[in-house]
């Protein structure tokens, strides 16, 4: 086991309250598995991956639990002690990689700066090695295209740049923050290949933060599916497909467009918005829209429960004999 998240739990203390964004969430990644975590934008998926990483802003803090990467704590490490483990065993993608890449600065600046830190190698080196790294990513030409800025590029370049640094110093888990958003389904594909391929040549772990479940669906081994800062299903790839639970993920799942439905009907649809996180509504957090709501529903919290390596958090099923029974 590479990480280890154990009851994690992020908040953000605002002066209208306190705002819970991860609530008591727990998961593993192995090494050389890819695991998804998905749900609607504020569901909790970015801050879990900026609470691993350390790098939460305040108001933010970890207010519980455990991040164990290769059996340490990372909670309890100095910031010292973490910026040793940032870019170098762990890496990051960012959202928008416009604003993550230093504008003033030349490309191969920027991914030289990350090897030297960690590398003990000379700057000759360090250049030929963000070169080989460009190279790798698929950048044309890349001894030339180093010596660009940002700008110089489109967006689905300067994503191939911040994944040539996040890789630069050969990382053991990769935490991927939306890296195909705002790209377009040539790039996007391009984008995911890249980090398959990466995860086969280095055996590197990915943790791919998304809301796409196509994306999820073409690279994924596990997937996480998050709501409220709580984790409401989680099951391998094609188990979650075949058969979903919770019915938050099979809202998701319907509202997939599919290119062979030649009906008139309308796209599906969840009802309703994401809660408040200050007025968070009793008991299901998914209760005020889900279409199988029941009466106990919207008094109590329903428990992650496991059956037959599939975990859910709904009412619809009780665990009986190691088996799942629908109410």
């Amino acid at each position: 086991m590479l990480l280890e998240v154990k009851n994690l739990r992020t908040e953000f203390k605002l002066k209208r309250g306190t705002v819970t964004a991860v609530d008591d969430i727990s998961f593993t990644i192995d090494k050389g598995e890819i695991l998804a975590i998905v749900g609607e934008s504020g569901s909790g998926k970015s801050v879990t991956s900026l609470s691993i990483m350390g790098l939460l802003q305040k108001p933010g803090r970890v207010a519980g639990g455990e991040i164990n990467f290769k059996s340490q704590d990372l909670n309890k490490m100095s910031q010292k002690e973490l910026q040793k483990i940032r870019g170098n065993q762990i890496s990051m993608i960012f959202q928008e990689p416009m604003t993550s890449l230093n504008p003033v600065w030349r490309i191969k600046d920027q991914i030289m700066e990350n090897i030297m830190t960690h590398m003990n190698i000379s700057k000759k080196d360090a250049l030929a090695r963000t070169v080989e790294m460009l190279d790798t990513v698929g950048i044309p030409s890349p001894a030339e295209r180093a010596n660009d800025y940002p700008h110089q590029m489109s967006g689905g370049m300067r994503q191939r740049v911040m994944t040539a640094m996040a890789l630069s110093c050969d990382p053991e888990l990769l935490i991927a923050d939306e890296p195909t958003t705002a790209l377009d389904v040539t790039i996007q594909a391009q984008i995911l290949e890249l980090l398959y391929r990466m995860r086969e040549k280095f055996n590197m772990a990915v943790l791919l933060i998304t809301h796409d479940l196509g994306v999820v669906s073409e690279a994924a081994d596990r997937v996480i599916v998050m709501y409220c800062g709580k984790i409401v299903e989680e099951a391998d790839v094609k188990s979650l497909f075949a058969q979903p639970l919770h019915p938050y993920t099979v809202g998701l799942l319907k509202s997939i467009p599919q290119i062979d439905d030649e009906s008139d009907e309308r796209l599906y649809m969840i009802k309703g918005m994401v809660p408040n996180p200050l007025n968070m509504p009793s008991g299901c957090s998914f209760s005020d829209r889900c279409d199988s709501c029941m009466d106990r529903c919207t008094k109590e919290v329903p428990k992650l429960q496991e059956i037959n390596g599939h975990k859910v958090r709904c009412f619809l099923y009780e665990a009986k004999e190691g088996e799942l029974n629908v109410k």
